[in-house]
């Protein structure tokens, strides 16, 4: 195609000694664009169009992860005052459940003290371990 622009439409030089079907005019987004260099047979405008998606099959999605637990153990170190003194300082607790946490683990010989993420049980028992109580963490029983 000879004398025509890397689209195959004609240029603008050539355009102003054709006819006026070359001219097309096209509306985007409420404003008039005309396009001198292609037929207007040549010149398309797409609209978006719905899309069908499908319905995801349940049986391909995995099951939510348990909870995991942390568990503080007895220990013969730490005084039940220093205890229940951590239980407030790192999670916040009151001093009613800190008590009752830290009996827990003096009368049971342990206490499930949070849940959550396995990441958060982490971060947990580091933490425990650097107040220097025992604490381990465990999935949830279901």
């Amino acid at each position: 195609m000879q004398g025509r622009g890397s689209s195959g439409c004609r240029t603008a030089e050539q355009l102003a000694t054709g006819s006026p079907e070359l001219t097309a005019h096209v509306s985007v987004h409420g404003h008039q664009i005309r396009r001198a260099d292609c037929p207007a047979s040549l010149v398309t405008v797409s609209t978006p169009m719905p899309v069908e998606l499908d319905q995801p099959d349940l049986g391909d999605l995995t099951m939510v992860d348990r909870p995991w637990q942390t568990v503080v153990w007895n220990d013969p170190v730490n005084l039940m005052s220093y205890v229940t003194f951590v239980f407030q300082q790192y999670f916040g607790y009151s001093k009613k459940k800190s008590e009752k946490l830290m009996l827990q683990v003096h009368n049971d010989g342990r206490s499930i003290v949070s849940t959550g993420s396995r990441e958060e049980m982490e971060r947990d028992v580091q933490a425990l371990h650097e107040y220097g109580l025992w604490a381990t963490m465990e999935k949830v029983d279901t």
